[in-house]
């Protein structure tokens, strides 16, 4: 098993240099000059080529990826042009908001999206599996930043049962029940699209194992069907929604970006695209780097669990 995740972690190398040269590159390519974008009232010529001089931005373009890369390596993300701190201690704040975000939001659709796929398969042809497909497919339909604004229009300017944003109350608030107040649209929003990827997942998992000679079998001889559920064709089919999951953890952590700004989330995704509208190059850069590093190291857990339920994976 050693051996196996260090060839993972080896083989994530090559994939993380990938993403900061297209990251470098991108943010390059983007019009518009960031010394000027800075200075804005007072971006004289003379002004502009200091700025570009202090930021290291009169250098060549190679150069420059290259310095930003060894810095990086050495945990230095540079300083925040807009924000006038270090980049990583701004990411390390903002990514525990996200963390609960999104970390909120998968549990939710693996939960449920599993329970509700194993469910449906178990009730093949049922009410209860065309119940289910019929939520499933509205829940893959409706975006989630115009679902997470259909629920503040109804649960908090109508109803006012819930708040419309922030993660804590302005004034008092601050702890655990004020949290989940806030995090329930969020997080339900987010989840809804991935919880209906992962229930077709489970079903069509649980189907094809339910159809194997050895669940037969477990019937013929008087095994509960809860068990057989549960015990043998569930943990089966697990093999099957694992990498799904993966790819869902990887969806609700990317679609916390425009939840964040639908409901002034505080996290990661809403610190991107405040970066990106004053042209904080370090900033965006640091912050899609270190978010990708994120998913990539979760698919290598995910792995890591697929490999020890299945161990012909590791060969």
């Amino acid at each position: 098993m050693g051996s196996y995740i260090l060839k993972r972690l080896i083989s994530a190398v090559p994939v993380l240099f990938g993403i900061t040269v297209i990251v470098f590159l991108i943010m390059s390519m983007i019009p518009g000059d960031p010394a000027t974008a800075i200075l804005g009232s007072y971006a004289t010529p003379e002004n502009v080529e200091k700025l570009n001089r202090d930021l290291g931005l009169d250098k060549p373009l190679v150069q420059r990826y290259f310095i930003w890369l060894g810095n990086m390596l050495t945990g230095d993300f540079g300083r925040s042009f807009s924000l006038n701190r270090p980049v990583l201690d701004e990411i390390l704040e903002r990514f525990s908001a996200t963390l609960v975000l999104a970390g909120t939001a998968f549990v939710l659709c693996a939960i449920l999206g599993i329970l509700a796929g194993a469910i449906s398969a178990a009730r093949q042809y049922g009410l209860a599996d065309k119940l289910i497909t019929l939520i499933v497919l509205i829940g893959i339909s409706i975006p989630s930043f115009f679902l997470g604004m259909m629920m503040i229009l109804i649960f908090a300017v109508k109803l006012k049962w819930l708040p419309v944003s922030g993660m804590y109350a302005i004034y008092g608030g601050g702890d655990l029940p004020d949290l989940i107040n806030h995090l329930i649209m969020p997080a339900s929003a987010l989840a809804a699209v991935a919880t209906g990827v992962v229930a077709r997942m489970s079903r069509s998992a649980m189907l094809e194992v339910l159809r194997q000679d050895y669940i037969r079998t477990a019937r013929a001889k008087g095994v509960r069907e809860r068990r057989v559920l549960m015990g043998h064709a569930l943990r089966a089919a697990m093999v099957s929604i694992i990498p799904v999951l993966g790819i869902q953890a990887g969806f609700v952590l990317s679609g916390a970006v425009y939840i964040e700004m639908v409901f002034q989330w505080p996290g990661v995704g809403r610190m991107l695209v405040d970066a990106i509208l004053k042209r904080d190059l370090l900033l965006v850069q640091g912050g899609v780097v270190f978010v990708a590093a994120c998913y990539v190291l979760f698919n290598i857990a995910v792995d890591v669990a697929q490999s020890l339920l299945d161990p012909r994976i590791k060969t």
